[in-house]
């Protein structure tokens, strides 16, 4: 799965709600389920922002006589990157629930790193010097673990919410 987006639908059922909605003329409506979808989501969202931050990163040990040091850069990669985790609900076209890594809210030189910390493998220049390169690991596969933690209940949860709108429907 990539991590760029994570999606929940019932395309069928939610596309067919949502003709219903609109020709009900039930803004009210649209509003309630796009609340309830998205408290669905939330969840979702919250773990994985804190799964990101807790994300252990480990590097392979230094050689004698070599030198480290904080790094040069002020920015936290972790949290950067738990930063950018968004969520969205449509009710139109294509309706339901997303959560994804917005590569626009990232800077220029972290917008592959989400992908990266997810294949469990970081490989970068040692502060710029592109002849010298470091490879840090990461527990692979985080975003589909999380992910696959919260699709049982988030199902359940839309749809005893297209229940409950398709109720107020008849």
């Amino acid at each position: 799965m990539a991590v760029s987006s994570v999606q929940i639908t019932g395309t069928g059922q939610l596309i067919e709600l949502s003709r219903r909605l609109r020709a009900a003329g039930g803004p009210r409506l649209q509003q309630n389920l796009a609340r309830r979808v998205r408290r669905a989501a939330e969840p979702l969202h919250r773990d994985m922002r804190q799964t990101i931050r807790d994300l252990p990163i480990t590097s392979q040990a230094r050689r004698a006589g070599s030198r480290g040091g904080p790094s040069p850069t002020s920015r936290p990669l972790r949290a950067t990157l738990a930063d950018a985790v968004r969520i969205s609900v449509r009710t139109t076209a294509n309706p339901g629930a997303r959560v994804w890594v917005d590569r626009a809210a990232l800077p220029a030189d972290l917008r592959g790193m989400a992908a990266a910390l997810n294949e469990g493998r970081i490989r970068h220049p040692v502060f710029g010097n592109r002849r010298r390169w470091v490879q840090q690991n990461t527990t692979p596969l985080w975003w589909d673990r999380t992910v696959r933690a919260h699709t049982p209940r988030m199902r359940a949860e839309v749809e005893r919410v297209l229940a409950d709108v398709r109720h107020d429907l008849t």
